[in-house]
């Protein structure tokens, strides 16, 4: 078999990409992001919110350079795969966590890539891949590579495959010529996503407040969604997807036949006042190898009551009566707000029970507001 090296082993790289379901493919070098000083003076402004770990000086070493992070690294292959696109009856979880928890479905892809590599190139190849879990500033590298641009709601876009799309890298020992940056930014004067984000999130210079982010605020905030941002979650139970719903490059975007990123059973769930019964083990077993996992089911079931809340339908007391004796304080904070939002004599009932059992301040306070909020509606 001969060695491949150069454009040809290039060449072999993307096609076996395509084959393992990756839409988009582009090799930059191992060169230090341009856009790191933007990245260390967003984390100094604190807009990562609860997100130490990207605040850290080890965490901001390694994202300065891939070198840090691959000391042999002399290019970086990117890799853009496709998800399913959501369609309008479908919506409170983000599309991308529909189906198989990504990081699963990408690991062994990105190990076949390499392993095609080494194996065409006819050497081991010092090697890093990520996808989402490394410290690399992806969006950057994905732009410098030729995938596309990064757009105003800070997603990488590209005019073939919209925004739906997962991206990965691989880091190389290894030289493979490089694709020229993405050339222009398609943009132009929309605002679309800036003026949809229901939390308005989104920042002038393209970066998010994360704090604000529903997206944030439904997966990884591990405490309260602020109050002030609540109503403004409205039907979003894990994520958010409204910046790419109404940017107008998704309107074509096409669907994956990718099996393993197709809807599971019950996501989104089709009565969501069922799911604040969720034991611990049953929200294991509901959402083992989906994304939806990482919420937690504190997380999770904080974020359906926040729902409910939003809905304010009064049939749903009952419901929000048995997470008012969930073991988690998270989620009976969350179920009291919940009921000053149904209203109705029922919740009225409800929380005043509550109060005289609650011991936990936070909880207690949570009641007390929802309380007022009844005497004052009534």
């Amino acid at each position: 078999m001969p060695v491949l090296a150069g454009e040809e082993l290039k060449k072999s790289l993307i096609e076996k990409a395509h084959q393992l379901g990756f839409c988009l493919v582009g090799v930059t070098s191992g060169e230090p992001p341009a856009s790191y000083p933007k990245f260390k003076e967003w984390v100094a402004e604190g807009l990562q919110a609860g997100m130490g770990y990207l605040a850290t000086d080890h965490s901001l070493s390694r994202r300065s350079d891939p070198r840090q992070v691959l000391p042999e690294c002399r290019s970086i292959v990117v890799l853009g795969i496709p998800y399913f696109a959501p369609r309008e009856d479908m919506g409170g979880v983000a599309a991308y966590a529909w189906g198989q928890d990504y990081h699963d479905v990408l690991k062994p892809r990105l190990q076949a890539v390499v392993a095609h590599l080494e194996e065409q190139a006819g050497q081991s190849i010092p090697n890093r891949w990520y996808t989402d879990t490394g410290p690399l500033l992806e969006r950057d590298l994905a732009h410098r590579a030729g995938l596309g641009w990064i757009g105003k709601n800070s997603m990488l876009i590209n005019p073939q495959h919209g925004s739906y799309f997962l991206l990965a890298e691989i880091l190389l020992g290894i030289d493979l010529p490089a694709d020229k940056p993405f050339p222009v930014d398609h943009c132009g004067s929309c605002t679309r996503c800036l003026e949809q984000c229901p939390t308005g999130c989104i920042l002038p210079d393209r970066t998010l407040d994360a704090g604000r982010c529903i997206s944030y605020l439904t997966i990884e905030n591990k405490g309260e969604i602020p109050t002030s941002l609540r109503q403004q979650v409205g039907e979003w139970l894990f994520g958010c997807d409204v910046c790419q719903q109404v940017c107008p490059w998704n309107r074509f975007a096409p669907q994956t036949g990718d099996e393993q990123f197709a809807p599971r059973p019950g996501v989104p769930p089709e009565n969501l006042a069922e799911e604040l019964h969720l034991s611990a083990e049953a929200f294991n077993r509901k959402f083992k190898g989906s994304p939806v996992k990482r919420a937690k089911r504190r997380g999770y079931l904080r974020n359906a009551a926040t729902v409910i809340g939003n809905r304010g339908q009064a049939g749903d007391a009952d419901r929000l009566a048995a997470a008012m004796q969930d073991p988690e304080p998270l989620v009976r904070q969350h179920a009291a707000w919940a009921l000053g939002r149904v209203g109705g004599q029922k919740s009225r009932q409800i929380l005043q029970e509550a109060w005289a059992l609650e011991a936990d301040p936070a909880v207690r306070d949570e009641i007390q507001a929802a309380l007022t909020l009844l005497e004052d509606s009534a």
